[in-house]
């Protein structure tokens, strides 16, 4: 990758490092199928506006619809869906664990289904040492949530594979635009969580929640689902599909040092020792490094 890739994948983690923030809020109050509607909604509300302002027109998202569709439900709302409901029983810090093994879904189903982004040993190994490294960094919070249910730990990994599958989906969209795949793909979102929720819920007490949940829920839409898809998608069309799921690596690190940043949270040592081991993983599958010093050395 490019150092302005390297860049936007350290400022996506950042943003969906601060979304484990607003979701812990706002589920709380908000049912998870509720709140992964309110997130696509606004969200996709949000990014037909700056189309408007910004273009392209979002005319070329439509002879993409069932691509698109295909693509809102692996990025969107079943990873969503099976995340809310996870965290309803198992904590942040192993969601973020189990999160973090998505390049590694992606590397092996990429291997399987494209002809560009082949397994080698370094991303293999990078991406085993930024597992590692996330598990040592969440440290005693991990081994305090391995007492959860095993249908929510599963469900974080179907989430994470379904965001593989989402990757291979999106790499087929490099031509358009960023902005008109983020809003397709959650326009479309949007249309399938609306029926859903009549469904389960009802009208009843739809909207009802507090001012905090309610900030959190546009905090979510905004910065974390709308914002971050056009990093997103833009990342996906530069550097390729396992290189974007690298971001899982470092939404844990973010969260915590933004926690660190704003919480006033106490940064330990075993959380210094993880986030070494996620950027050694990094470093490695970047290679460059590794390439000098070779270099050097003949």
């Amino acid at each position: 990758m490019s150092a302005r890739d390297w860049a936007r994948l350290l400022l996506l983690g950042v943003i969906w490092g601060g979304s484990f923030f607003f979701v812990h809020i706002a589920v709380a109050e908000i049912a998870p199928l509720k709140l992964v509607l309110f997130r696509v909604m606004i969200a996709a509300c949000a990014l037909h506006l700056y189309l408007l302002v910004r273009g392209p027109s979002f005319r070329l998202a439509l002879p993409l619809a069932a691509t698109l569709f295909g693509l809102s439900l692996l990025n969107n709302v079943i990873p969503f869906s099976l995340i809310f409901a996870g965290q309803t029983e198992i904590g942040a810090g192993l969601a973020s664990v189990l999160n973090a093994t998505t390049p590694f879904w992606t590397l092996i189903i990429a291997n399987m289904m494209t002809s560009d982004e082949k397994l080698n040993w370094n991303k293999l190994a990078g991406i085993a040492l930024g597992i590692a490294g996330t598990a040592v960094m969440i440290g005693p919070g991990l081994i305090a949530g391995l007492g959860g249910p095993v249908w929510a730990k599963l469900a974080l990994i179907g989430a994470s594979l379904s965001y593989a599958f989402a990757l291979m989906v999106a790499r087929r969209l490099r031509g358009v635009p960023p902005a008109v795949v983020a809003t397709g793909q959650l326009t479309a979102s949007t249309i399938i969580m609306i029926p859903v929720v009549l469904t389960v819920h009802g009208t009843d007490g739809l909207f009802v929640a507090s001012s905090g949940a309610w900030m959190a829920v546009f905090a979510l839409a905004l910065i974390s689902t709308a914002c971050a898809y056009l990093l997103f998608f833009g990342l996906v069309a530069s550097a390729g599909a396992t290189n974007t799921s690298l971001v899982t690596l470092i939404v844990p690190a973010s969260a915590i040092l933004l926690g660190v940043t704003f919480l006033g949270e106490r940064l330990e040592a075993f959380e210094l020792g993880g986030m070494a081991l996620i950027a050694l993983g990094l470093v490695t599958i970047d290679g460059r490094l590794f390439r000098r010093r070779a270099a050097a050395a003949g």
